[in-house]
């Protein structure tokens, strides 16, 4: 992979997108994805979810209705802001119909086999119920658990195969939609005048499944990942094996092996949550350090109790039930302040169902 510095000049006048002042009508393929598919997915995951819930959370406390009506609201504001995109050229509006919903109906007989595993992990506190490799005590301490009860946490073949599936089957369908909200500010950013490299870097890409959807967004984009899992990496390149600009790398994000200034944008999901306070910041540091001047940090991730304190409910349940052991200190560290502190202009915060985007630009 490379390292060499990006050379785009500093200045940044946004190229606006090839859109008529009248967008064409969505066709009824779209529409049905944008409506029907994902109530469709929703009505079949949903019961099954919340009783997964209720054994792995079985203290929770039930939602208020006010919790209830700002998910739901919440949820019409994403899939609303999700058509738009599309509408407006961000991303192509094929992207909504790429549900792989035959993928993951392959995996399903192995992921409920494996569901009593996990639920006995859940209630013996397995945390460390990991895989015996010696090459695997160079990994950081807090890398070395099984988040989710996850059989194998991060560091096997199974784990990866399982993992998409899993996660789009907890947020009951709406996974994809909600990385695909942190989409826009990075195709910003590079179909600026001042991004001419246009190398994207994502911390912790896991399987690649954002990747995949930016790749789809910016066909040109030159796409690097990092990750401490092997499984997960390999796993990444199948799915972004047709991609002609792609590069990954097994390391810690806390210290990447690319040189000062080489990315316009560096991204990443759903992977704060599960940092401790400390390696939050060193991460945000060394994004800073990789970012040229100009450059945009990007990460969505869990809401916070600072952009939504309504959904705490729901926050609380989630570091009870699903071994999330930074969990509780992660939402109370907002990411807005976070960037602040390091030096980032934040130019967007915007909460995405039970997600929240944050986007800082280095000066």
């Amino acid at each position: 992979m490379s390292t060499a510095p990006n050379t785009a000049s500093h200045g940044e006048n946004i190229i606006p997108f090839s859109v008529s002042e009248e967008p064409p009508p969505l066709d009824w393929r779209y529409e049905f994805a944008h409506r029907a598919l994902y109530t469709l997915v929703g009505a079949l995951t949903l019961p099954a979810s919340r009783l997964w819930h209720t054994l792995l959370q079985p203290r929770s406390p039930a939602p208020n209705p006010g919790a209830l009506a700002e998910l739901a609201r919440r949820l019409e504001d994403v899939l609303e802001s999700d058509r738009d995109n599309a509408r407006n050229g961000i991303y192509p509006p094929d992207l909504l119909l790429q549900l792989p919903v035959a993928d993951y109906l392959r995996i399903l007989p192995e992921a409920l086999l494996d569901a009593p595993a996990l639920l006995l992990r859940r209630y013996l506190d397995g945390h460390d119920d990991l895989p015996e490799e010696p090459w695997m005590e160079s990994l950081p301490s807090y890398y070395r658990r099984t988040f989710h009860w996850q059989t194998d946490g991060w560091l096997s073949t199974k784990s990866a195969r399982l993992y998409d599936g899993s996660v789009e089957f907890l947020f009951a369908g709406m996974a994809d939609t909600m990385r695909r909200q942190a989409i826009p500010p990075v195709v910003r950013t590079l179909r600026s005048d001042a991004s001419q490299s246009r190398r994207v870097l994502d911390l912790g890409c896991g399987t690649g499944r954002f990747l995949k959807q930016l790749a789809q967004a910016q066909s040109d984009a030159r796409l690097y990942g990092v990750d401490l899992s092997p499984h997960y990496l390999e796993h990444a390149r199948g799915l972004l094996a047709e991609h002609p600009f792609l590069g990954f790398s097994q390391e810690n994000i806390e210290s990447v092996p690319f040189a000062d200034g080489t990315f316009d944008c560096v991204t990443s999901i759903f992977v704060f949550h599960e940092l401790p306070k400390p390696v939050r910041r060193n991460v945000v540091r060394e994004a800073i350090r990789v970012l040229r001047p100009g450059g945009r940090l990007v990460v969505l991730d869990s809401a916070q109790l600072a952009e939504s304190p309504m959904l705490e409910v729901f926050l609380n349940g989630f570091a009870d039930g699903y071994h999330e052991p930074f969990y509780q200190g992660y939402i109370r560290d907002d990411l807005a302040e976070l960037f602040k502190s390091q030096g980032l202009v934040v130019e967007d915060v915007k909460p995405v169902l039970v997600s929240k985007l944050v986007v800082g630009r280095k000066p």
